[in-house]
């Protein structure tokens, strides 16, 4: 079957800011991906039964993404042995410190990777994710070869723009 390569999983709406970073560098690298809304708590059964068909809908990598108590990361490794990412959603309780201990916190034999409880954490998810899937897939290898000289250009670039304005004495 030929589904997305990458299944966000969303505990709520309001987690969708903090995903928009990584969707963008998904459709860059050019990785088809699927967004959901299901609770670890509330909808329980339909998040389980998502998780156990993704592998045979061609899902590569899971990525969950909650707050608080975070229990959806978990929830879905869990049920499947496809890759899990973690992505932590700042809370108003810690700043996202509670999140990013619930989801890194995973017993022995039900690993999750998680990412940082800060803006960066679902770009880094769906990157991480695009490295999982670029070692069997060359195309994705050579995507992200490029992406990654794409963001040295750009350092580059503003590191002449930095030394062209702040150099005393000027050339």
């Amino acid at each position: 079957m030929s589904g997305p390569s990458v299944l966000w999983m969303l505990g709520s709406d309001s987690d969708l800011p903090h995903i928009e970073g990584g969707l963008a560098a998904l459709r860059e690298l050019d990785i088809s991906y699927e967004v959901r809304i299901h609770s670890a708590h509330r909808t329980p059964q339909q998040a389980v039964d998502l998780v156990a068909g993704a592998r045979d809908a061609g899902v590569k990598v899971l990525i969950g993404v909650a707050g608080g108590a975070a229990h959806l990361p978990g929830v879905m490794a869990a049920h499947t042995t496809l890759p899990v990412i973690g992505v932590p959603v700042p809370s108003d309780l810690s700043g996202g410190l509670d999140s990013l201990l619930s989801i890194s916190q995973m017993p022995s034999g039900v690993p999750v990777a998680t990412m940082g409880a800060n803006k960066a954490g679902g770009k880094n998810a769906a990157l991480l994710a695009a490295r999982i899937i670029g070692v069997s897939d060359p195309t994705v290898a050579g995507a992200l070869q490029q992406y990654r000289e794409g963001m040295a250009e750009g350092v580059l670039r503003k590191d002449a723009a930095v030394r062209a304005e702040h150099r005393f004495p000027a050339d």
